[in-house]
């Protein structure tokens, strides 16, 4: 079988190409829309509407400011961290574990002399930890100490958990 080749040619039934118009009577084409600005224009940034642009009139826009900064806030902001609010009982324990405070409190047992300064902060911690102690509700350390033990030996404190476990046992079977 010979090939035949195709031809452009179209026939009867296809659709026809619409007629060709004159350019006079086409409608007028648009004008490209600008995107962006025009070449150079950072360099010779454009003067607003109505004023011609002097040399010395503006700054270069690329310059940034001349005010000075205060580097003086920046360096108090770093240097004080924020810590949560500790409650008292927090504050209280970290008081009579300073280790300054202790170190003076075992030079005072021990009959020493301290010095002005010394004998003043010592003062005004143990000042501190009274207020404290007042607030939280305690009044002296010896007693603080023994309300705990004052309860109950070891074998009363077994007869106690015993009966506990009757009464469970108890409350089970019923």
């Amino acid at each position: 079988m010979s090939r035949s080749k195709k031809t452009r040619k179209v026939g009867e039934n296809n659709p026809k190409l619409a007629p060709r118009t004159k350019k006079s009577e086409r409608a007028p084409a648009r004008k490209k829309q600008d995107s962006g600005n025009k070449a150079g224009s950072r360099q010779n940034p454009a003067a607003p509407k109505g004023q011609k642009r002097a040399g010395s009139d503006k700054q270069d826009i690329r310059l940034g400011s001349k005010k000075p900064v205060a580097l003086d806030i920046v360096k108090e902001k770093v240097a004080q961290p924020k810590q949560p609010k500790l409650t008292d009982e927090q504050l209280l324990l970290q008081l009579e574990e300073d280790p300054r405070l202790n170190k003076l409190l075992d030079q005072l047992e021990e009959g020493r002399e301290l010095a002005a300064d010394d004998q003043q902060w010592l003062e005004r911690q143990l000042a501190k930890i009274e207020k404290l102690m007042e607030k939280l509700g305690i009044t002296d350390l010896d007693q603080a100490d023994e309300a705990p033990s004052k309860g109950h030996s070891d074998d009363e404190l077994l007869e106690k958990f015993e009966s506990g476990a009757e009464l469970l046992k108890q409350y089970q079977d019923n």
